[in-house]
């Protein structure tokens, strides 16, 4: 782990367990924790329309996480790294974060939890069924097959370049 950095991004496919670690970090660096789960379940999920898009869903996603940002300023100022868990899907998605992060010159720390598809599916059932700590909100097997066709793993390049760790579960 990339020890003082300001800025951690999490990533990793549905399930795999990005909440919980994120919520581990940030008591480990003692940082603040960013989910947009969170964010998307208070402000926006009992707004979402009956058949749900993509491009809704998308567009809110990205005023939450362009808000989130403007907050971990202040907070990376105060020398409290921030912590993202943003779902963080693709490339393009994390070099937003990376790219906001290079032009502050602040430190960062892409870590990626790396969990099989199976193993990642049984989890979310779990999550579903047992509506624990990091429940936010039903995960069905059309959405996790849907974010799964998304999902793009981190390369070598990337993983280097962001101080990259991998997290295997």
């Amino acid at each position: 782990m990339t020890k003082g950095a300001d800025i951690y991004l999490i990533c990793g496919a549905t399930g795999a367990g990005k909440s919980t670690h994120a919520e581990a970090l940030a008591k480990q660096v003692a940082g603040v924790r960013f989910s947009i789960d969170e964010w998307m379940q208070r402000l926006h999920n009992a707004d979402q329309p009956e058949t749900m898009r993509f491009e809704w869903f998308y567009e809110r996603v990205q005023r939450n996480c362009a808000q989130m940002r403007e907050v971990a300023e202040r907070l990376v100022e105060l020398g409290t790294p921030a912590i993202f868990d943003c779902g963080l899907t693709n490339k393009e998605e994390r070099d937003i974060f990376a790219n906001w992060a290079a032009t502050r010159d602040y430190s960062v720390a892409l870590h990626f939890v790396d969990v099989p598809t199976e193993t990642r599916w049984q989890r979310v059932l779990k999550r579903n069924a047992e509506q624990a700590e990091t429940f936010q909100f039903e995960v069905t097997r059309d959405m996790f097959d849907f974010i799964e066709g998304m999902w793009e793993a981190p390369e070598t390049a990337e993983m280097s370049a962001l101080n990259g760790v991998r997290i295997s579960g």
